[in-house]
């Protein structure tokens, strides 16, 4: 099996490399990530900037680009074939709800979407993990072993209680929940007296009703969530096709 591992983290990140180690077991991986850190870069790509791919260790890269970037030259500049399943992860910090608009870790996993190959965004739900072994463990069974059934969804979002493994309560397979509104930022100052902004920390849900991941998370459960890039609002279409027809008049 040929693994492609990305993240949003870095190429330095702790979660990447135990990843890395662990899939090598019994697949041949290569790690294409970003130079720094990326959180929040979603599936932005660089455009107005040159790349470099940077090679820091047998079948490890790293570039000075997004996640996006990073999948994109490696489909298309460093990998001779297709590979059998693209990972981005172990996140450090949970993706759960709205955090999917949001995720470099889900956007990489999303620029594989065009090859009909399972893609899987991981992440362990602490910023500071305790437990990365168990994500690690998790990931490299889910993998290992279910390879025919990954194969027939195409984008997966897996969230991992940051837990013992012996404290985990199974697997569930969830919606997206819903977060509260954003607090205001924190404002400070820089040292020459300018105004500086930091968006802070995610709010808390509020849709964490049975069956979402949230509440999969809250009761220690992996969650895997199935996702699809396709935004369009089916529900709507109708309705929007009536509202266009009456201006159009």
């Amino acid at each position: 099996m040929n693994i492609l591992l990305s993240n949003d983290d870095g190429y330095y990140a702790k979660g990447i490399e135990m990843l890395f180690d662990a899939l090598s077991q019994f697949a041949n991986v290569t790690m294409v990530a970003p130079e720094n850190n990326c959180s929040g870069a979603s599936s932005s790509l660089t455009l107005k900037n040159p790349l470099r791919i940077r090679k820091f260790k047998d079948e490890g890269y790293y570039i000075n680009g997004t996640p996006s970037d990073c999948v994109f030259m490696a489909l298309t500049r460093i990998l001779q074939d297709p590979p059998d399943l693209l990972v981005s992860g172990i996140n450090h910090g949970a993706n759960l709800g709205d955090d999917v608009l949001y995720s470099g870790t889900v956007g990489a996993a999303l620029g594989g979407r065009f090859l009909n190959i399972p893609c899987l965004a991981i992440s362990i739900t602490s910023l500071k993990p305790n437990h990365l072994e168990t994500a690690v463990r998790v990931s490299s069974e889910l993998i290992k072993n279910n390879i025919e059934y990954l194969a027939s969804n195409p984008v997966l979002n897996i969230n991992i209680p940051d837990v013992s493994y012996t404290e985990l309560k199974g697997f569930k397979v969830t919606r997206l929940g819903r977060r509260a509104m954003p607090e205001s930022n924190s404002q400070n100052q820089d040292a020459y007296g300018d105004d500086i902004h930091w968006v802070g920390p995610p709010p808390p849900p509020k849709d964490l009703d049975e069956g979402t991941d949230f509440h999969a998370i809250h009761n220690k459960i992996v969650s895997i969530t199935p996702l699809i890039s396709d935004l369009t609002n089916y529900e709507q279409l109708k309705s929007i096709e009536e509202w266009s027809e009456l201006i159009s008049q």
